[in-house]
Formats: structure tokens, sequence, C-alpha cells
């Protein structure tokens, strides 16, 4: 037997349930929020340590090969990526040019 003016037990559970739905819904923007955060951060510190690379543009008929810091907007390249000591090896080639706009040579001399 009911009391008037009661909430029944399925109306109580399908308020449960929508405040579930609510509350997911709440968590899984949250997961969204930190996974594009996260990415993000990853990219972040994928070019803090391009910066710390060198790489080289290959000679073109028209001009000589140039070496690059790993940022460098100029020449984009995935991998292949050179030491510093090989980057210092490079650049004393007579073939082998510094980039004028990322100026490599920079991160040779302070490193």
């Amino acid at each position: 037997m009911s009391v008037p003016g009661a909430i029944s037990d399925l109306d109580k559970n399908r308020a449960l349930a929508e405040w579930l739905e609510w509350q997911l819904r709440q968590v899984r923007g949250r997961i969204r929020e930190l996974e594009g955060q996260e990415e993000q951060e990853r990219r972040c510190r994928e070019q803090a340590h391009a910066a710390l690379r060198w790489k080289i543009q290959p000679q073109r008929s028209s001009s000589a090969a140039l070496v690059h810091r790993g940022d460098c907007a100029l020449y984009s390249v995935e991998g292949g990526f050179l030491t510093r000591e090989e980057a210092m090896i490079a650049l004393a080639e007579p073939d082998i040019e510094a980039c004028q706009i990322c100026k490599p040579e920079t991160g040779l001399v302070d490193g």
C-alpha cells in the first residue's frame, strides 16, 4: 500500500538513473579534457626534445645541404635526427651549411 504523496520506488530509481547518467557525462567530459591536456603536454615535450637535436636537409642542385635545429619549420622530417657531435662534424664539411633562420650552430656552441 502506498502512502499518498510519497515517491514510488520506480520514480526514485528513475531519478537515480538520471543523476547517475548526468554524473557519467560529467566524468566523461573531464576525461576528454584531461586527455586533451595530456596530448598537448606530450607535443610540448616532443617539441622541446626536437629543439635539442639537429637534422640535415639534403643538397639540392642549386644550394648546399643545410643543417637545421630539430624544431626548424623550414625543413620538417620525422626521425633521422643528428646528435650534437654529428651536427658539429656536418657543419665542418665544406659542402654543408647552417640554416640562416634557425641558426643551429648556436645550440652547438652553447651545448
